[in-house]
């Protein structure tokens, strides 16, 4: 096939109904129909007529109403939903299983009371790096603990070590005071750490401001991920001979495996930007890529409904401006890697399906209806590319 695909990754977009939603504590969980609820409804009409209401209702369940009607695009599309299969609820496990790889084995936790962190692990690492010592030591949010500590990490110079509901150690330093390279050396060291103790992810976290209240946190992030066990679709795409573009934080999620070029931006404004421009210019059997993380971070870990909505709403509006870009064998994709119910209890990720709609100038509408794994995603574009199947996942072409 001589055209591209494009992925547009909604970070924690659920839509409720995960069959296995109550083992992880998160029944009626659904980050859609109840900001919908909350906000007495929400102007998307775009993804209305890409099914997406549709999507939700057959994934919970349970009738909603988004309050707005749909927008003809006048494109072929097709709409349903899937579950995770992967043992997790995490950003690793939901992108490695839509790219065909599940992680169908138990990553290791940090424990979210104080001390989050084995003394052995935080001395190794503190000497290793040449730090005094550490502030936080405990899970929290990314935002709150820089307000708590933030103005101490300045004046001690120890960064803010914190866990999550994630396999993950993230590290807080401020980019001035204590220096974004050393943060990056403070990670890598890091990262070797945590292998035993089977870690998917640590994540440095610069930021920037003089007191609490007022910092925030830049887009000089850096995840150090472990690689995917198995060659994902990406992977077979780029030995191919397909351009794997990423964009955002994709590339640190599979640890660049599989990723020919990668591209920084955050913000949902310079995120639609940046793949708009590549869409733009991409060469035929292009894979693009991009990852839209407001709605988890920003929006969903905050608990920020409103925020949440006008985020919606912003990707609405800005999804028409893809179509006259798109050639005519592309086929585009919009899903998520989890929920992050922003109503839900608590400020962790929900267990939930997620959309998997898809449109193109050649797409057939329909409803392709319940998908047993977000591998299907990757099923899919190998049966475009003409690529060897993934073990996982049933492409619905």
């Amino acid at each position: 096939m001589d055209g591209r695909v494009i992925i547009l990754m909604m970070d924690s977009f659920g839509i409720g109904g995960a069959p296995d939603a109550a083992t992880f504590g998160d029944e009626g969980a659904n980050t859609l129909a109840h900001i919908a609820e909350k906000q007495g409804g929400l102007n998307i009409p775009n993804l209305q007529y890409l099914g997406l209401q549709q999507a939700c209702i057959e994934a919970g369940g349970e009738a909603f109403d988004l309050g707005c009607p749909p927008v003809d695009l006048q494109i072929g599309h097709k709409f349903g939903h899937a579950q995770e299969i992967s043992k997790g609820k995490d950003t690793t496990s939901g992108h490695w299983e839509m790219a065909g790889t599940p992680v169908l084995f138990e990553w290791g936790y940090f424990k979210p009371d104080y001390p989050s962190f084995p003394e052995t692990l935080i001395s190794k690492i503190c000497q290793e790096g040449k730090i005094a010592g550490i502030l936080g030591n405990k899970a929290a949010s990314g935002t709150a603990i820089l307000d708590e500590l933030g103005e101490e990490h300045i004046r001690s110079g120890k960064p803010i070590f914190y866990t999550s509901a994630d396999s993950v150690l993230q590290i807080a330093c401020h980019e001035k005071y204590f220096g974004l390279e050393r943060l990056y050396a403070l990670c890598e060291i890091a990262y070797e750490a945590v292998k035993p103790y089977n870690i998917a992810r640590v994540i440095a976290r610069p930021f920037v401001g003089e007191k609490s209240g007022a910092f925030t946190r830049t887009k000089n992030r850096h995840d150090y991920s472990v690689q995917p066990p198995e060659a994902t679709v990406l992977n077979k795409a780029s030995t191919a001979g397909h351009k794997v573009l990423a964009i955002g934080k994709i590339r640190d999620i599979y640890a660049g495996s599989g990723i020919d070029e990668a591209y920084k931006a955050s913000g949902l404004e310079e995120l639609w930007n940046v793949t708009l421009d590549l869409t733009a210019k991409a060469a035929d059997g292009s894979l693009i890529f991009t990852n839209f993380v407001d709605f988890d971070m920003v929006y969903g870990h905050r608990r920020d409904v409103k925020g949440y909505a006008e985020g919606l709403e912003y990707f609405d509006k800005r999804l028409p401006e893809i179509l006259p870009l798109l050639h005519d064998n592309d086929i585009v994709f919009i899903t998520a890697d989890h929920g992050c119910d922003p109503t839900y209890k608590g400020t962790d990720h929900t267990r939930e399906q997620v959309p998997v709609l898809m449109f193109g100038k050649k797409v057939r509408t329909a409803n392709i209806g319940q998908r047993r794994t977000y591998a299907d995603i990757a099923q899919t574009i190998c049966r475009y590319f003409g690529l060897e199947p993934m073990k996982y996942g049933e492409d619905f072409l």
